[in-house]
């Protein structure tokens, strides 16, 4: 025979079984809990409002691909240009066409080190203030899934 205790537990279990449960519809829960609501604010920006979140992937990831591909195909270019003028220069070297002070060479490109010292230390607080001006922080946490979608794509246009 069952004890008191054993049988409050069955009635435990039959009251659970006729509990009635919510249910919640999870797109309108989303509509009024967004995430970056929370994470970066009210203001959460135009972009984030339009367009779906795959949409939003999608846009930044295509528009990513398409700036890395032209930044690695750019680079390639000017990486060749400039390793062919060396060597071309180093051929007309060797070959007498051209001469070279090496002393005044190695005298420009200390004076230019320290002139390029002097420009960087008062260079940051102007690339600081631009930064602020432009408000690019402001952009990406209003639009952080197609930025996240825009850095994703342009590793894979460098990569491709």
């Amino acid at each position: 025979m069952a004890t008191a205790e054993q049988r409050e537990a069955g009635q435990d279990d039959a009251e659970s079984e006729d509990e009635v449960y919510e249910v919640v519809d999870l797109t309108e829960y989303a509509r009024r809990h967004q995430w970056w609501s929370r994470v970066f604010g009210n203001n959460s920006g135009p972009i984030a409002e339009k367009y779906s979140v795959a949409t939003q992937i999608m846009m930044g990831g295509v528009t990513g691909w398409c700036a890395g591909y032209v930044f690695q195909r750019v680079g390639k270019i000017a990486a060749t240009a400039v390793g062919g003028g060396f060597l071309l220069l180093q051929i007309a070297n060797h070959s007498g066409y051209v001469q070279v002070d090496w002393k005044k060479v190695e005298k420009d490109v200390n004076k230019a080190k320290k002139h390029l010292k002097k420009k960087a230390n008062k260079a940051a607080p102007e690339i600081n203030t631009f930064i602020e001006e432009v408000k690019a922080t402001d952009f990406i946490k209003r639009n952080i899934v197609l930025s996240s979608g825009f850095v994703g794509g342009f590793f894979l246009g460098l990569a491709s």
